[in-house]
């Protein structure tokens, strides 16, 4: 079981099972919304319990996602895929060690110039597998 909350404890989530290989994305949106990148793991919505609905806050990001976040402390918390049964959980928010290393990085050539990417993990201009 992993749990993790926003920065004040309104919004809380427990994860059963284990966590998948995480992926950072460094597209515009994440950028924003973050105010860096964005690591985080996607899992199976039916694996996951969150607390705290009515302080959660959704942003349609785009027609394929919206973005979930604490509305009282603003700490972002969730990205959900509307056409598939996944929902990504920010890395930060987990309380404690994950046991997972971001595995790959994704929209690459969006990333901010105030960094680098020296992990090692592979990097791809979009989303592996997408068209």
């Amino acid at each position: 079981m992993h749990k993790g909350s926003c920065l004040c404890g309104a919004v809380s989530f427990e994860v059963s099972g284990s966590l998948p290989k995480a992926t950072a994305c460094h597209c515009s949106m994440c950028r924003k919304s973050t105010g860096n990148y964005e690591a985080g793991v996607d899992v199976k919505k039916s694996a996951v319990k969150i607390s705290g609905d009515a302080d959660i806050a959704w942003f349609h990001s785009s027609e394929h996602a919206r973005r979930g976040f604490c509305s009282t402390c603003g700490s972002p918390m969730f990205f959900e895929f509307l056409k598939a049964d996944l929902i990504g959980l920010m890395l930060g928010a987990f309380d404690g060690p994950t046991g997972v290393k971001v595995s790959e990085h994704i929209f690459v050539e969006d990333k901010g110039d105030y960094y680098e990417i020296c992990d090692g993990a592979p990097q791809h201009r979009t989303v592996p597998g997408a068209p």
